[in-house]
């Protein structure tokens, strides 16, 4: 599948912050994914009742709790993983330790993200990420970023729509996808069910 990732084969990644033990099931995880067959899905605030997802769908899976927190991020995918997927520190907040979750997959990497709330804070560790990744590379998750992303070298490739309300009140999109040296083919957020996210999916496929 790899391989074929290669020739310009398109891929399709979805994000949602699951919302902790308040938010989405994994019966809610699993429509989702039967009703948009993703190639890959990204999971922020995840628990472990979605560590049954293997054992369900196939595929790869990993998950890595913050530090201190019973949940963090996950990453279910029918592509395989060039190596076991790793954490990367991110500065830190004040309250929360902040990790993001590296996949390879030889072609490109893709960093799965839970970002903390301060602005300029969430902006240095966006910038953090980049050293670490390959030159083709996708960020995805939750950004808890309110205007530009403002990071060299990447593009803003996720859906317009607001995905959150804040205090179910203030609609804002929080949710993001920047790549570098990969293609945008469709974006779009989807139904907000289960979590105060709404899932995001996008299409993507590889520059030559």
């Amino acid at each position: 599948m790899t391989a074929s990732l290669l020739s310009g084969s398109p891929f399709r990644i979805l994000s949602w912050n699951l919302l902790r033990w308040d938010g989405a099931s994994l019966e809610d995880v699993l429509t989702v994914i039967r009703s948009e067959d993703p190639d890959v899905v990204l999971m922020q605030e995840a628990q472990e009742p979605v560590d049954v997802l293997p054992e369900i769908l196939g595929g790869y899976y990993d998950r890595i709790p913050l530090p201190g927190r019973p949940h963090g991020t996950a990453c279910w995918s029918r592509l395989p993983f060039t190596r076991p997927p790793s954490f990367c520190h991110l500065p830190r907040g004040l309250v929360v330790k902040r990790t993001a979750q590296i996949i390879d997959f030889g072609s490109f990497s893709l960093a799965n993200v839970h970002l903390s709330h301060g602005q300029i804070l969430n902006r240095r560790q966006l910038r953090s990420l980049t050293t670490s990744m390959h030159r083709r590379a996708v960020i995805m998750g939750d950004f808890n970023l309110v205007g530009p992303v403002m990071l060299p070298g990447f593009h803003d490739v996720g859906p317009k729509e607001k995905t959150h309300r804040m205090l179910d009140r203030l609609p804002l999109r929080l949710d993001r996808c920047l790549v570098r040296g990969v293609n945008r083919l469709e974006a779009r957020a989807l139904p907000r069910f289960g979590s105060d996210h709404r899932p995001i999916s996008v299409t993507l496929r590889l520059s030559p």
